[in-house]
């Protein structure tokens, strides 16, 4: 039976995950990982695929990275807030959450959205962007990518009310995600989307989500500034 170039890969990158993982076992936090370098070299293959196995030991919480120092044991994972989609968030918050689609088709993923999803550049991706809202008021854009290959079918039909609620139909509801927040402002496109004017700071996020270790989700998203609050929790380190 012959093997193709991306199953070798895929074989590959669960092979260097599970040998980091278990060559870190017992480590205490803060221990130093193998360098991309010397895996690439004792496994014999590109840099992306040792990448690859890096990034989902970060994703499960056993890697930290730190810029400018390396790869290192993170702490043992503290109670996390859970995963929430939009609708979820709303209705903690009290309010009644509705969308409207924008956008909903199939694309060819391009070099950062399969970087991100760990997929092949070209590979077939779904491009679903919605307006969100909350108690009818427009609150944030999303635009949201994922592999067709794990929604097969959701082209084809009426699209669905809540995208996480989805996933968990197919036994790949989000576990863990990677949030990024930054300020911004709004553009032309964006202020007349969400009624703002143009210029209004608004907050971006970019998420990206892990279910049953395979990263399903890559989602931007932008949000009104005056609708919407980052919560954080924290504690001593």
């Amino acid at each position: 039976m012959v093997r193709s170039v991306a199953g070798e890969r895929s074989l590959k990158h669960v092979q260097i995950r599970e040998y980091v993982r278990e060559l870190l076992a017992g480590e205490q936090p803060g221990a130093s990982a193998p360098s991309e370098r010397d895996l690439v070299q004792k496994f014999s293959v590109a840099r992306a695929t040792v990448r690859q196995a890096l990034d989902a030991l970060v994703a499960d919480g056993l890697l930290v990275r730190i810029p400018g120092r390396g790869t290192f044991v993170a702490r043992p994972p503290r109670m996390a807030s859970a995963v929430m989609g939009f609708s979820e968030e709303m209705a903690r918050r009290g309010m009644h959450a509705s969308s409207e689609t924008l956008m909903l088709k199939r694309e060819k993923a391009g070099p950062t959205i399969a970087r991100w999803l760990s997929v092949s550049p070209g590979t077939s991706v779904v491009h679903w962007r919605r307006l969100r809202s909350g108690d009818g008021v427009p609150i944030c854009i999303e635009d949201v990518y994922l592999d067709e290959a794990i929604v097969p079918g959701l082209l084809e039909r009426t699209a669905p009310t809540s995208l996480y609620a989805e996933l968990a139909s197919r036994e790949m509801r989000p576990t863990w995600v990677d949030d990024t927040f930054r300020a911004d402002v709004a553009n032309i496109e964006e202020a007349t989307l969400l009624g703002l004017s143009v210029g209004v700071p608004v907050l971006r996020r970019q998420r990206r989500s892990v279910a049953s270790d395979r990263y399903v989700e890559m989602c931007r998203s932008v949000y009104r500034a005056d609708r919407y609050a980052l919560h954080l929790q924290l504690g001593p380190s």
